[in-house]
């Protein structure tokens, strides 16, 4: 049974009604209407689902997403996994100013990072950090209007300030929005949050620790690295997905998980792991990924009868594997993948000596006839997915280690 995965969208609008970003959002279930929680895990949990299983270029095209912080990320305690290009790093009212977090902030900005600053309230200790943003959010609804001139000009003392006027719910809101000139606008007057779903295989946590461990040697091969994360299907999937909002605009297209893994880099590599570490979801279901890694590695053994490249081979086969057990069509699937035109071409249409290799596995797990001869592959295959899937319980902490069965 596959779990299910959700990200809250809300639209941040210009003055003229255009969707100009949008507000990314922890939610549980697909009918929450709010959070319900504003803590790492939440931000965790947001950063993980938007980026590697929905895609961000699914959640939100181009547009830049805001995305909440908590001390944690702010102080670079726990490190952003992505670059400055797509998100704007929305700094919680509940993060109390000090100089790591003014020195964590400085650090963010000069790095490219954009900064708002959330339900902003003078005297809070945030006026501090007014010089660091490039966007500061009002609280239309529940916020002290009083000094709503006060902090208005304050802000505009920052010329690359933007203003966002947030919970709006009336035309009384939207009316001060107008009056002080608000580039931005935001709540429910002009859209309710939406809700994101998508169905999830989670990657193992013993093979997230196991991946987190191997990176923290600063010469640890890439071949390592890479065989750790094609052991678990789910994994390779994330990184898959990683890789393409880290290739945008970029002229090459992948087609093997160790090109993935070269294009988003390790040091990027190590921080998505250690974020999915802190986002503690349910194991996947063993069988389920066995099945998709046995598809996979069948496509890479039988890549050479064909004259085609088997690393290649092993993501025509993960994608197509991956997309039937996630009841979407490969050429769903490949959307979300920078997946070069031949791979993308095997598992859309079944062309090219990838496709064949795809056809071929498909048609002896459909038991064709004729197809018996892949017997000993898929025997292969399957012992191979089978130790490779059971390794990392073998090998965790606190039991006796044995060597895998020939």
């Amino acid at each position: 049974m596959l779990d299910a995965v959700h990200v809250g969208r809300q639209p941040i609008f210009d003055a003229n009604g255009v969707v100009v970003a949008y507000e990314l959002l922890f939610r549980g279930r697909m009918d929450a209407v709010a959070s319900g929680r504003q803590d790492t895990y939440a931000t965790s949990t947001v950063m993980v689902n938007a980026f590697t299983e929905f895609g961000i270029a699914e959640v939100a095209g181009n547009r830049p997403c805001f995305i909440n912080l908590t001390r944690e990320f702010v102080t670079g305690r726990l490190p952003l996994p992505f670059g400055p290009e797509q998100v704007v790093l929305e700094v919680l009212e509940t993060v109390d100013v000090d100089d790591e977090v003014i020195a964590g902030l400085t650090a963010l900005a000069g790095a490219g990072y954009r900064i708002a600053l959330d339900d902003f309230v003078w005297g809070s200790g945030h006026e501090q950090l007014l010089g660091l943003a490039s966007f500061v959010k009002l609280d239309l609804l529940d916020g002290d209007l009083s000094r709503l001139d006060e902090i208005v000009a304050a802000c505009r003392e920052y010329p690359r300030i933007a203003i966002v006027g947030e919970r709006l719910e009336t035309e009384a809101q939207m009316a001060i929005a107008d009056r002080y000139g608000m580039e931005l606008r935001q709540g429910y007057a002009l859209s309710r949050p939406q809700v994101l779903s998508t169905p999830s295989l989670s990657p193992s946590r013993l093979r997230r620790l196991e991946l987190v461990a191997a990176l923290m040697s600063p010469d640890v091969p890439l071949e390592k690295i890479t065989s750790i994360i094609v052991s678990d299907p789910a994994l390779a999937l994330r990184v898959l997905r990683v890789s393409n909002s880290v290739a945008a605009g970029v002229v090459s297209r992948i087609s093997s998980v160790r090109q993935a893994v070269m294009l988003v880099g390790l040091n990027r590599i190590r921080r998505w792991a250690t974020l999915m570490v802190v986002d503690d979801v349910a194991e996947a279901p063993e069988a389920q990924l066995l099945t998709a890694l046995t598809q996979a590695r069948l496509c890479e053994n039988l890549a050479a009868r064909f004259g085609a490249d088997p690393g290649a081979a092993f993501v025509a086969g993960l994608v197509t594997g991956m997309a039937g057990l996630m009841s979407v069509t490969p050429a769903a699937m490949a959307e979300q993948l920078p997946l070069t035109a031949e791979v993308a071409d095997a598992v859309t249409l079944g062309t090219g000596r990838l496709g064949r290799v795809v056809r071929a596995v498909q048609a002896y797990e459909e038991g064709e006839w004729g197809t018996g001869e892949l017997a000993g592959l898929s025997l292969d295959a399957m012992r191979w997915s089978t130790r490779t899937l059971t390794a990392a319980h073998r090998f965790a902490p606190g039991k006796p280690r044995r060597r895998p069965a020939p």
